[in-house]
């Protein structure tokens, strides 16, 4: 069911906004409406333009908190507000000195690496870095040649130069080395080097050893580097795990006050010339609105103010849903649809009886079926999945109609069938001859089903007070009378009995029909609608004729939609008989494994496509017939 609602506004001096806030409202599910909009009646409103001061502090609470993404700790509410804050700036202090300590470090890191990438090419050469930077008549040049440009090199040139080129590492792109020169000749040769993309690489300082021992002993330092950066991340691990229990407090209790004074966004004030006030509105279950007040009528400072005609100026209001534990899975298939709006009937507990009582039908067997009710039900208990739910309760129409039809796992020969088997059971009827006994019932179904729809089409237009819609509409009571003649005639006709005489039936299927088809002027002739007619009397008579001969397709179609629930039901019995043959049934030994995995297929892809065409049914030949679904859903602010 829809809970009732009301609109009611807030008022009360602005600076006490957070303590009602705290005190009243958080107790209760408001949704909050923005004041300078809503309150259209009242002058000289202003916003609130407070910064909330809770929302930097909460940011770095969560901060802290996700370094301990494996903390088990409860959390503690000791703290003042303003002893919170000091612990959060204390955390803080501490952790910006940690961090910048890392940061220098990572900084020192960097260079050494740097330091490392320069040298490590050079790793090969065996000599002292120290003596050859200690040269004074030898140039010596450090850096790199591509491959190509090294074998020309090593052929025509390193014979007839006076230079000296030591190789070192080498990739697939390029040789590392050093070349020594003459200072004489410097000037000649790096001319020459450069003619052959020789690219430089600066590595004048001072490392001591080999170039492999600097390598290492570099290496070495940045190991020292990254042991000193995890002993400050453990420091600074140990640091929130001491206070993981009051970051974790800090962390609900900032939530909370940021949340709450956020609803400033929502909030408009008014200055007086003594105090401001603030002023509050939105919407509540009426439930609360009764407790609310009773508990804030001795507070002087705080006013309420139940609006009666929400409607007229605050327009429809939001829909919030109440349904039994039973059928509150069911509001999922509802809100997928579309929520009712104030004064339509929810159709939640509709849609629980007969969505699963149709799934059964189709989906007929005491073993899979208890199958369905025990695994949606254990994952519904702890995942708390409407869909889970939905198919557990679907089980249980699934193992009612398994002992309606006999069937247990397929097997149709251990237990008696209460009522028929779907395969073999035929009647026979006037014109047809034989017909399988489901598909006579799932049209009688499907019958009921289109007008209870159509009842409950007229209980809503009564609500909403839509006069063509009551009378007139083709699922008003026209359409059900003419319907139920319809379906009176054929079942009298199907059992042998006398028909009516041929006035009554012309008064049962004419007089509605003609009201049908001119139910626009009937309702502007009842209403009193001063709206007079756009098109020409012979385009409406055309209209209503076409519109008419859609309205009986339309009921007849309807109605073999429903056939669907006996087809299906003939199917699965049949699906089943071919997995006891293919597991050697007939032959008296059978396979288990292809019994059981048969089992298990047809519970996944049968269940699956026998839910979709429930939900089918659901929407397109129910839920057409009497629900709009235009409601907008209540959503909680605090």
């Amino acid at each position: 069911m829809i809970v009732k609602m009301k609109f009611l506004s807030i008022t009360g001096p602005r600076t006490d906004i957070d303590r009602v806030t705290n005190l009243y409202l958080s107790k209760y599910e408001m949704q909050l409406e923005n004041a300078l909009t809503e309150l259209k009646t009242v002058d000289n409103l202003l916003p609130f333009l407070e910064v909330n001061p809770y929302k930097d502090p909460l940011a770095k609470v969560k901060q802290f908190l996700s370094y301990l993404p494996e903390l088990e700790t409860e959390p503690s509410f000791t703290l003042e507000e303003h002893e919170m804050m000091e612990m959060i700036r204390s955390v803080n202090h501490d952790y910006m000195e940690f961090q910048e300590s890392k940061e220098g470090l990572k900084k020192k890191r960097e260079e050494l690496a740097e330091r490392m990438r320069a040298v490590e090419p050079f790793a090969p050469l065996d000599f002292e870095l120290h003596d050859i930077l200690q040269f004074k008549y030898i140039k010596f040049r450090f850096g790199r040649i591509s491959v190509d440009y090294y074998h020309r090199l090593e052929r025509s040139l390193l014979g007839d130069i006076d230079a000296v080129f030591v190789e070192g590492a080498r990739d697939e792109n390029y040789v590392y080395g050093i070349y020594f020169v003459s200072d004489a000749e410097s000037g000649k040769i790096d001319s020459m080097m450069k003619s052959l993309h020789f690219e430089r690489i600066s590595l004048t300082e001072d490392f001591g050893g080999t170039p492999l021992e600097a390598y290492r002993k570099l290496e070495k330092d940045v190991s020292d580097i990254n042991d000193d950066i995890n002993k400050i991340k453990q420091k600074r691990q140990q640091m929130f795990r001491e206070h993981a229990s009051d970051l974790l407090g800090a962390q609900i209790t900032l939530e909370r006050l940021s949340k709450n004074f956020d609803i400033r966004k929502y909030a408009a004030r008014t200055e007086e010339e003594k105090e401001d006030y603030y002023i509050l509105c939105g919407w509540m279950a009426e439930d609360d609105v009764r407790a609310f007040i009773e508990e804030a009528k001795n507070d002087p400072r705080i006013y309420i103010v139940v609006e009666e005609d929400k409607e007229q100026f605050f327009g429809e209001p939001p829909t919030k849903l109440k349904n039994p534990k039973l059928f509150k899975p069911f509001e999922m298939f509802t809100k997928m649809y579309g929520l009712p709006k104030s004064g339509e009937m929810d159709p939640t507990v509709f849609v629980g009886l007969t969505y699963t009582f149709i799934f059964g039908a189709m989906f007929g067997d005491v073993g899979q079926g208890l199958l369905l009710f025990i695994g949606g039900g254990l994952i519904y208990l702890k995942k708390k999945a409407n869909l889970a739910g939905i198919i557990s309760l679907a089980g249980v129409f699934s193992t009612f109609f398994g002992f309606m039809f006999g069937s247990i796992f397929g097997f149709e020969d251990i237990i008696e069938a209460r009522w028929i088997r779907p395969i073999e059971h035929m009647t026979n009827l006037p014109f047809i001859g034989k017909l399988n006994t489901v598909f006579i019932v799932s049209i009688g179904f499907g019958m009921l089903i289109i007008i209870i729809s159509m009842i409950l089409h007229i209980v809503n237009a009564l609500r909403a007070h839509d006069t063509e819609n009551v009378w007139f509409d083709a699922n008003g009571l026209a359409g059900l009378i003419f319907y139920s003649a319809v379906v009176a005639v054929v079942a009298l006709f199907m059992t042998g009995h006398a028909m009516p005489g041929g006035i009554v039936m012309l008064i049962m299927f004419g007089v509605p029909l003609l009201l049908i088809a001119l139910k626009e002027p009937l309702t502007r002739k009842i209403t009193k609608s001063a709206k007079k007619m756009e098109e020409s009397k012979a385009m409406f008579v055309t209209q209503a004729f076409f519109e008419l001969f859609e309205t009986l397709l339309s009921y007849f179609s309807n109605t073999l939609s429903f056939i669907r629930i006996g087809a299906f039901a003939v199917s699965h019995a049949s699906i089943m008989q071919v997995v006891l043959m293919l597991a050697g049934a007939e032959t008296g030994k059978i396979n288990w494994a292809v019994m059981i995995l048969g089992n298990i297929f047809v519970c996944g892809f049968e269940g699956l496509i026998v839910g979709i065409q429930v939900l089918r049914l659901e929407y397109y030949e129910m839920f057409s017939r009497f629900y709009k679904g235009s409601g907008r859903e209540f959503k909680k602010t605090i």
